[in-house]
């Protein structure tokens, strides 16, 4: 069955003064609609600004056949998370310590320090930079290259994004065939090869998939903005030589390992952020990697 909902509102600027409406009707996709989703949806499509509390009255779900295209609670860009998550004692890169994760200050310690009925939870985290989905930038490999708070924003956030499918089941080596014939200048290149399904297993530690010398020297020719790659190691880690580390950092492109749930997004049409804080003197740290789908 169709579905309308009937309303009231009320919106107040910022700046002052404010409008209101009586016996409004939407139609919406679904059987209801949040007061916070339809306020969203009218300053909208009423391009209203300087916007600050809004208010929803007399709110009503009724049955009516649809008059236009319906109003979607869930409207707006769907955002897919590609990290994975951190948690006490995940071991990322086999040799390297585990995270500790614990509190500093627990709710029960705190209530003998606030007001009855008043808590809260500090937390305490103890880790190498190489944990989780993590974002590599020039100082991890060169001394003199740029840290993390040296890189600009636009370096790693809302990216014009490509994913590069490449199944671990036919081959463990990304080669300059597989990044051939893509539109990738400026883009942030994600390399989908499945292998994420062996996180936080013995087997995700070895023999994973990588990214070839020749392939990485095309993709800084190409003047990609970020390469991204869900295995363990974007490079081939047999040997003691990085050379896809180095010639990607050395250009200021950036690197994100460990990500996930590649396989959620199409070839193109999303862009892509992977942020880090703002630190002096690191070259890695843990990102909320994310892609934003039109």
């Amino acid at each position: 069955m169709e579905k309308r909902v009937a309303f009231d509102f009320e919106i107040f600027f910022t700046n002052g003064g404010g409008i209101k409406g009586e016996g409004f009707r939407l139609d919406i996709a679904g059987d209801d609609i949040s007061d916070q989703a339809l306020a969203d949806y009218i300053v909208a499509d009423m391009r209203l600004l300087m916007v600050g509390e809004t208010k929803i009255l007399n709110k009503q779900i009724v049955t009516e056949p649809h008059k236009r295209k319906a109003v979607d609670a869930t409207r707006g860009p769907l955002l897919i998370d590609l990290s994975h998550t951190i948690e006490h004692g995940l071991v990322t890169y086999k040799g390297l310590p585990a995270p500790i994760i614990c509190d500093y200050l627990s709710r029960a310690e705190s209530r003998t320090r606030y007001a009855p009925g008043t808590e809260f939870q500090i937390g305490k985290i103890e880790m190498v930079t190489n944990t989780g989905t993590y974002l590599d930038c020039p100082f991890h490999r060169f001394e003199h290259g740029k840290d993390l708070s040296e890189i600009t924003l636009e370096s790693f956030t809302d990216l014009e994004g490509i994913v590069i499918s490449v199944p671990y089941t036919e081959t463990l080596a990304v080669t300059l065939d597989h990044v051939r014939n893509h539109e990738i200048r400026g883009r942030a290149v994600l390399i989908h090869t499945g292998w994420a399904e062996h996180w936080n297993t013995s087997m995700y530690y070895e023999h994973h998939p990588y990214v070839t010398a020749e392939a990485a020297a095309y993709l800084r020719d190409c003047h990609v903005a970020l390469v991204g790659i869900d295995s363990h190691n974007i490079d081939d880690t047999t040997g003691n030589d990085r050379p896809v580390h180095t010639t990607l950092l050395e250009a200021d492109i950036l690197i994100v390992e460990h990500l996930c749930n590649l396989h959620l997004l199409a070839h193109e049409g999303f862009t892509f952020s992977a942020v880090p804080p703002k630190f002096k003197g690191v070259g890695t740290f843990p990102v909320r990697a994310m892609a934003k789908v039109r």
